[in-house]
């Protein structure tokens, strides 16, 4: 065999190992979008856990916080001023002489703690992901060993020359170990490959049932889930950064006579519009979300309470000027109107209190004679939340 055969044999064998090294990189990459929720647990001083300990009890008892599990685990994370943004929110809500009731407690838990003490611990990892797993290490191990033996393979020929032995036998072992490793090395390759889409297709199947889960079924727009947890997120945000948030509910005028007189497949479709009509008037930063039954609700973040208003109102006249018709039949079934409710954040109140206030307003506007905006009163804070909400119609 001729040097330059050898040395193309050679170049083979190692030609394999970008393709290797480029499929592991897509293998980790994809593994770890996976377990990115996945933290270690860190470990304390006995002295040190105990004084943090001794710290969120008394933090407890000063803003009068049930001692539970979950309001000592929230209150211990503040004391240990590992969650930045926990930390500064509670901060302003202090500032704010903001009440640690049941909702605010709970709602900082689910925001900032839940995701990280519940991000996999005590869930078992998918039998099929630990199967592909234990699959790429095999691979990874076998391109390991391969590598290796190519390597003591050169350094035996290598000596074996030094001492003088047949340069053709010597040659000849060589040739069939980098026969027999560039073979192993393709299959490796594509092991590892089929590997990584593996991962790949679960990733983007868990990105597809998380979407889903995110998204209400009838309208496509985002359901009470993600309205909850947006809202949350976008409250806080806000008192962060201390920008302007504001919400509109709108809920649309005798939906139940409405549904009694043209059947629930066309109350169907007068909701998808409206959902669709409300989701073309927002910005993609802003959330439209179905609050529940005919009432949608858009949380505007960095808006004022006259911006939101305009928006609103786009969104009312072009429901109220929208020609709608029964898809089987093309029959004229008349107008659809909304009535609307705008509220725009206090800095301190909870979530439900803006809620309350959009409900409040969108049902004055109820009884101003419907298909028309109405603004909140600041002043509505004040209310309690345990009162009775108006009922829409």
């Amino acid at each position: 065999m001729k040097d330059s055969e050898i040395l193309e044999m050679m170049v083979d064998s190692q030609s394999h190992w970008p393709g290797l090294c480029s499929n592991l990189r897509q293998f980790f990459f994809n593994y770890g979008s996976l377990m990115s929720l996945l933290h270690a647990e860190e470990e304390f001083d006995i002295d040190y856990a105990a004084s943090l300990a001794g710290r969120s009890v008394e933090l407890m008892a000063k803003n009068e916080i049930p001692a539970t599990p979950a309001n000592f685990t929230l209150w211990f994370n503040f004391a240990l001023g590992t969650i930045p943004r926990l930390n500064k929110t509670i901060y302003a809500l202090l500032a704010n002489k903001r009440k640690f009731d049941r909702s605010v407690n709970k709602g900082l838990y689910d925001t900032f703690v839940k995701q990280q003490v519940g991000a996999l611990g005590g869930v078992e990892i998918p039998t099929e992901i630990n199967s592909i797993i234990a699959n790429a290490r095999d691979h990874l191990a076998v391109a390991i060993s391969d590598n290796r033996s190519q390597i003591q393979a050169l350094d035996q020929v290598s000596s074996d020359l030094d001492r003088g032995q047949d340069a053709a036998v010597a040659i000849k072992r060589l040739q069939s170990e980098l026969h027999d490793a560039t073979s192993r090395a393709a299959r490796t390759e594509a092991r590892l490959a089929e590997s990584s889409a593996e991962l790949a297709k679960i990733k983007e199947s868990l990105a597809e049932a998380e979407l889903r889960s995110k998204t209400d079924a009838l309208t496509g727009i985002a359901n009470r889930h993600m309205l909850d947890q947006h809202l949350r997120s976008s409250l806080i945000s806000a008192m962060e950064h201390g920008t302007p948030l504001s919400v509109f509910m709108l809920d649309i005028d005798h939906f139940k006579q409405f549904n009694d007189r043209h059947g629930h497949q066309v109350g169907d479709q007068v909701l998808r519009l409206v959902a669709s009509v409300l989701r073309s008037c927002v910005r993609d930063r802003d959330l439209a979300a179905r609050y529940g039954g005919e009432e949608l609700i858009a949380i505007l973040a960095g808006t004022e309470l006259e911006e939101c208003r305009d928006v609103a109102e786009r969104v009312r006249a072009k429901i109220s000027g929208a020609k709608i018709t029964k898809r089987a039949t093309g029959e004229d079934i008349g107008a659809v109107t909304v009535s609307i409710g705008v509220a725009q954040f206090v800095p301190g109140e909870a979530a439900d209190t803006l809620i309350r206030r959009c409900d409040v307003a969108l049902y004055e506007a109820k009884k101003q004679g419907r298909n028309r905006t109405v603004v909140a009163d600041a002043a509505d804070v004040a209310l309690e939340r345990n009162d009775t909400s108006p009922q829409s119609s």
